[in-house]
């Protein structure tokens, strides 16, 4: 757990996070209408993007980017984000990355990887680490329900594997790749890790050497404590997530819907070792450790680290302390042996 002390009842902010937060909490109730519908013209002039091919500079070192169309027909692509490595790292990080594959956040109802806020993340993952990381774009809801955004990025992982070094630089290690995602991002790649786990499908070049799960969404009819007490939280209030579960799950479904709680299902043999973060201002808290606690039901290995004056969502504000910490704790497990 991170040497922080937590505050008592709000978390400590910096003035331009709360402007930011505050921008971020009006373009929402402005753009969701009560219905679950979204005025998505709205919502992309309200949120800024970034244009690929484009090279951002991260702390000293330049990351180049790049779109790849995986399938035009259902909006499916993903952002390609190449660190040029520096000289002095050491000979391995020279020859071979890691490759990260990402699921961004938003409820399974907004945002995406070209948003300013995602690819900046991604910049800093593709550097601090370093590795490749290709960020994919899937349908949302409500317009598309579940299970198109699990269709659409186990189709991106499928492409991934099978085009490889066609569209990859050749210093891709595949045999170290990590499906990782925040808030529905996080919960996206869970069951994109069973589903691969559990799919004929013959993955030639992709090896799952681990699994980031950054505040994952997950819920249930029952309200947890965390829930309760945090209900108007920072970033994500309970009415937010009752929303996106509303627009997200089938028709007639509840929260207690196997894309929402996953505490009851079997989990496949070799999920992979599992970093798993941890919020104390986040009110999905405690649904993100009986994650954990159910991973480790079935042997597998979990980091747990917690954040206790963390926001949901934290890691997109690089001001906040604990976002440069988080980077270290995706850096040091993806370069661990076990």
């Amino acid at each position: 757990m991170a040497d922080i002390e937590p505050t008592k009842k709000h978390p400590k902010l910096p003035c331009s996070t709360k402007l930011l937060i505050s921008a971020h909490t009006l373009a929402t109730s402005i753009c969701f209408r009560s219905d679950g519908t979204a005025n998505r013209r709205l919502l992309r002039l309200l949120y800024p993007r970034v244009s690929a091919p484009v090279t951002t500079v991260v702390d000293g070192t330049p990351v180049s980017s790049s779109d790849v169309q995986v399938e035009a027909s259902r909006d499916v692509w993903f952002r390609l984000f190449v660190p040029n490595v520096d000289k002095n790292a050491s000979e391995e990080e020279q020859k071979s990355l890691p490759l990260i594959v990402y699921f961004h956040g938003g409820g399974f109802t907004s945002l995406s990887p070209d948003l300013k806020a995602y690819h900046n993340l991604c910049c800093r993952f593709a550097a601090a680490v370093p590795a490749i990381v290709a960020s994919v774009n899937y349908r949302l809801a409500p317009e598309n329900r579940y299970p198109c955004a699990y269709d659409d990025c186990f189709d991106a992982l499928k492409f991934i594997d099978a085009q490889n070094y066609a569209v990859f630089p050749r210093n891709t290690d595949f045999t170290r790749s990590f499906l990782a995602g925040d808030s529905a991002g996080g919960n996206i790649a869970h069951h994109i890790t069973v589903r691969a786990l559990n799919s004929a499908t013959d993955f030639q070049t992709l090896n799952l050497a681990g699994h980031l799960s950054l505040q994952p969404f997950f819920g249930g009819e029952d309200r947890t404590e965390s829930e309760l007490r945090l209900r108007k939280a920072t970033m994500l209030t309970l009415e937010d997530t009752d929303r996106m579960w509303r627009t997200f799950l089938p028709d007639g479904s509840n929260r207690d819907h196997v894309a929402a709680h996953v505490f009851e299902e079997e989990l496949p043999e070799k999920f992979p070792r599992t970093l798993l973060i941890v919020g104390g201002f986040d009110l999905l808290q405690d649904w993100d450790r009986k994650y954990g606690e159910r991973l480790r039901k079935f042997g597998v290995e979990v980091k747990v680290v917690e954040y206790p004056n963390a926001i949901h969502g934290f890691y997109s504000f690089p001001e906040l302390p604990e976002s440069a910490m988080v980077l270290k704790e995706i850096k040091d497990f993806m370069q661990s042996k076990t």
